[in-house]
């Protein structure tokens, strides 16, 4: 795309709102959770606003979804991403504007809100958003205001505003990752505690870019424009640029910045001649999100007594440790549960060395499960130091010092700079 292209699509675009330019939805429009009620299109056909089955499952989804990739990716999700049954409508309103109602049309499940003046028509924009107009042909209400885990060209995210990853890659209801714009001017990537919602301190990613000296150059913005950059705006309108220098072309490419449920922000494209391929990954952050941040409390990236390891694509893994089994097998996040708890109460029964051994494991650890470090130490000392600790359920070994840890165990992380080995405490019977 030469600059005066460029420059022509943004000046169209400041005469004539893509509200305007777009197809209309009037008034009465309706559209029913099942497998035969066609979506609203956007004019190229590039996105759909309709109801997605999830998971081969009789429940559906209400959301925005690219309608022209074989797996129809969703970039915008309705009702906190809690799927509704089979008949559930999705109606254009003109005093409430979009309502979602039960089977029967009888109770409200979700609906867009209190939105100040009657609706005339909506749109399916082909940015992605889906917009409520009124009769003077202002917007009352659109998409883009309130992301759910992805923006898209053209967006912005406000201060006081937030991503929230969903649950997991299929359970769209909110995970614990917030990518927050924060009243100080920060771009900060936190956890949060579920379902009590209370927001942990520790963050995986922080842009820095408050100065308490100085609002005017504070960030206040983080903006995806029409060109496929990401930069963090200052009041003072410079630029804290997080894309590459070469961007694949936004005519050619189809792009959106989504928060995954893995807690790894990171920036995709998937090439519009094609549609059918999976999406590339033109950056992301953290760099590797396993080793970013301690969390105080909390579990860390993957559950508790878990392990994380960077994978493909700076994306987590998580596994459980030997003697350990996930809670929830479908959720391979999640935490792990030890088939053996020391006891106090086994002690006095035996010989400690006849009842436990010791499963090894390398370059892993849990920073923050410590109870108690021994200084200095040697390797074999630190073995029978938690042998003989009824407490004790991993030892960590490193540069002649020990550390105890007692469950659960919290931000696992293989790290191969620690050259540590760990001793997980196992039954022999």
């Amino acid at each position: 795309m030469t600059y005066f292209t460029k420059y022509l699509l943004v000046l169209v675009l400041l005469i004539f709102p893509l509200h305007i330019l777009a197809q209309t939805i009037p008034l009465g429009s309706s559209l029913i959770a099942n497998d035969e009620t066609t979506p609203w299109l956007s004019q190229s056909g590039d996105f759909a606003f309709g109801f997605k089955k999830i998971q081969s499952q009789n429940q559906f989804l209400l959301c925005i979804y690219y309608a022209k990739i074989k797996d129809a990716t969703i970039v915008w999700h309705a009702n906190d991403g809690n799927l509704v049954p089979r008949g559930s409508i999705a109606e254009l309103n003109p005093q409430k504007g979009l309502i979602l109602r039960a089977p029967k049309g009888k109770m409200i499940i979700w609906s867009t809100g209190r939105i100040g003046s009657n609706v005339a028509y909506a749109v399916m924009n082909d940015t992605g958003n889906f917009v409520l107009v009124g009769f003077d042909s202002s917007v009352l209400w659109e998409s883009f205001r309130y992301p759910t885990d992805t923006l898209m060209p053209t967006q912005i995210l406000e201060i006081n505003n937030k991503l929230v990853a969903r649950k997991s890659e299929s359970f769209f209801v909110p995970g614990r990752f917030y990518l927050r714009m924060l009243s100080d001017g920060n771009l900060v990537l936190v956890t949060q505690s579920k379902p009590t919602n209370f927001d942990y301190d520790a963050e995986y990613y922080n842009s820095h870019t408050s100065d308490s000296g100085d609002e005017a150059n504070s960030g206040y913005r983080l903006v995806f424009d029409e060109f496929g950059s990401v930069y963090i705006l200052k009041r003072n309108n410079q630029r804290l640029v997080l894309t590459p220098p070469n961007v694949p072309s936004i005519s050619e490419n189809y792009h959106r910045l989504s928060l995954d449920f893995d807690g790894v922000l990171t920036h995709y494209y998937n090439p519009k001649s094609t549609g059918d391929q999976k999406w590339s990954t033109l950056w992301s952050l953290p760099d590797n999100i396993c080793l970013a941040i301690l969390e105080d409390v909390g579990s860390g990236v993957c559950g508790f007594n878990n392990v994380c390891n960077l994978g493909e694509n700076q994306r987590p893994y998580c596994e459980c440790p030997k003697g350990y089994s996930l809670i929830d097998p479908n959720n391979k996040y999640g935490s792990c549960k030890p088939k053996f708890v020391p006891s106090c109460d086994e002690f006095g029964q035996g010989n400690p060395e006849e009842l436990y051994d010791f499963d090894v494991v390398t370059d892993v650890d849990w920073p923050l499960s410590d109870f108690e470090r021994i200084y200095p130490s040697a390797e074999e000392e630190c073995k029978k130091a938690c042998l003989e600790d009824c407490f004790c359920a991993v030892t960590i070994y490193r540069s002649n010092s020990c550390w105890k840890k007692k469950l659960p165990l919290s931000n696992g992380r293989v790290d191969t700079s620690l050259n540590v080995k760990a001793f997980l405490k196992i039954r022999k019977v």
